[in-house]
């Protein structure tokens, strides 16, 4: 991959960010070629502030890095486009990207499911999702069967609100089962726009 580095004063090539699932753009920052060698040897994104004059990877204080996926430079050689799996939001404000202002409202549950990734992570002590995690997978299977009932007991009542609730459980627990798979939604999803398709 040919990058045309020197084209600008200062060295640095644009880098917009897309979100290798949702197809967004999450945010644009500026490389250099030791950034770029930085990005590509880690996996994590790696830019090179110019407020800051170095690299400053993405998440490196947050801790919601950017997961390189692929990189692919444009027809003047000038500028990239970084395709990434983000481990949480993305812009400074919370939200998932420089250009929302929604603050996760949408694909929310893409926005959960890496917040899982990064709870899992955790002391076992400090967090609910970590401590399931430490337990193995079949306590989190199990976990999934117990929500499930508890949510077709609700089903049979009136209560709306107990029902929404225990779905919500539902819903949180299977995708830490996923999760625990190796597995994610998007992998379902496009199981079921397969089975759309036909």
């Amino acid at each position: 991959m040919k990058v045309e580095f020197g084209k600008y004063a200062d060295g640095l090539v644009p880098a917009i960010v897309q979100d290798n699932q949702t197809q967004k753009v999450l945010m644009l920052g500026f490389m250099n070629e030791e950034a770029l060698h930085r990005t590509e040897s880690t996996g994590k994104v790696t830019f090179y502030s110019r407020s800051k004059q170095r690299l400053w990877t993405k998440g490196e204080e947050s801790g919601n890095f950017l997961e390189l996926k692929s990189i692919a430079v444009d027809c003047d050689h000038d500028t990239l486009l970084i395709k990434a799996h983000p481990l949480g939001p993305t812009c400074h404000t919370g939200a998932d990207t420089c250009w929302s202002e929604r603050n996760h409202s949408e694909d929310f549950l893409f926005y959960l499911q890496d917040i899982i990734d990064l709870r899992k992570q955790a002391s076992p002590t400090q967090s609910y999702v970590a401590n399931l995690f430490s337990k193995g997978l079949n306590k989190i299977a199990q976990k999934v069967g117990e929500e499930a009932v508890e949510m077709v007991i609700e089903a049979k009542d009136n209560n709306d609100q107990l029902f929404l609730n225990e779905s919500a459980d539902l819903l949180f627990h299977y995708l830490l089962l996923l999760n625990a798979k190796g597995f994610s939604l998007q992998d379902v999803i496009e199981i079921l726009k397969d089975r759309h398709s036909k």
